[in-house]
């Protein structure tokens, strides 16, 4: 296949699926048809403890799957572009690398005390049954008695928990189990947003420059128009018109910044500050 392979990497919250949204809606770039594929990213390490899959675990039959599922959805779209996001893939950059070496990185980092307070909400969301069943569609029919008692099990733990909160949410780290134990929900968030932008960034610092394009959440949403024309401009659709890009981000809003910090408070975002203060430092956010 001649399409171009295109990862969108960022943590949870942080403006991953309203990137994705805005670029497929362009002429001759596209992407599945539900909001991740981690249950294709797992496939052959479906057991495997966290999201965090070395390198290594992208054995031949585990890259010949993926790519086979890359080319099966570009020769369905018959996109010029094809754009994957699943946020789980910040954990594990250079096994997805291993596995489609000529892919370029779109990277979107945000306030991780705003992608926090959006987190939590999720963490403690009811069911969607329309999302689930977008989903479900793409688990590989081998895995799917492993997916449904995880599923099950996450329901039936919200109903107990004195935090209202599923059993697990998001991209699972390598020592999940005992950050929940250890931490409130709050703190789990950011935790997970700190580990999220700091593995991707030591993997991705040593890429090509030309493999990785960086923007800022903030101010994509304020600029949304002109950053819109530099991702496409790295992907190579400088084609596209300014009429095109102003409708593709239409729906952009800059209301979002702040919103977090907004909802946690003064005195929570003081705390989770301390907790996670280097990587809010090290991306301007501090």
């Amino acid at each position: 296949m001649t399409e171009q392979k295109t990862v969108i990497i960022g943590a949870p919250r942080s403006g991953t699926n309203m990137l994705r949204d805005a670029l497929t809606s362009l002429e001759g770039i596209s992407t599945w048809p539900c909001d991740e594929i981690n249950y294709i990213w797992r496939h052959g390490n479906v057991r495997y403890p966290s999201d965090e899959i070395p390198a290594e675990n992208a054995t031949d039959p585990v890259k010949r799957y993926i790519r086979g599922r890359f080319d099966s959805m570009a020769r369905h779209s018959g996109a010029r572009t094809l754009v994957e996001k699943t946020c789980a893939n910040c954990l594990r950059v250079p096994f997805v690398d291993r596995v489609v070496p000529e892919a370029r990185y779109v990277v979107i980092v945000r306030d991780g005390i705003d992608a926090t307070g959006s987190a939590r909400q999720r963490w403690t969301a009811g069911l969607d049954i329309p999302y689930l069943l977008e989903k479900v569609r793409f688990v590989p029919v081998s895995d799917l008695p492993y997916y449904a008692l995880r599923y099950f099990w996450a329901r039936l733990f919200r109903l107990v928990s004195r935090e209202k909160r599923l059993a697990f949410w998001g991209p699972a780290l390598a020592n999940m189990q005992e950050i929940l134990q250890k931490h409130t929900l709050n703190e789990v968030c950011a935790l997970q947003w700190q580990r999220c932008v700091d593995l991707a960034e030591e993997a991705l610092a040593g890429m090509p420059e030309e493999k990785v394009l960086r923007v800022q959440y903030e101010t994509f949403v304020r600029e949304p128009e002109a950053e819109m024309r530099r991702i496409l401009r790295f992907l190579g659709h400088d084609e596209v018109s300014d009429e095109a890009i102003a409708q593709a981000v239409a729906g952009v809003s800059s209301a979002t910044i702040g919103k977090g910090r907004r909802a946690l408070g003064k005195e929570e975002v003081a705390h989770l500050e301390s907790l996670v203060g280097s990587s809010l430092q090290r991306y301007g956010y501090l």
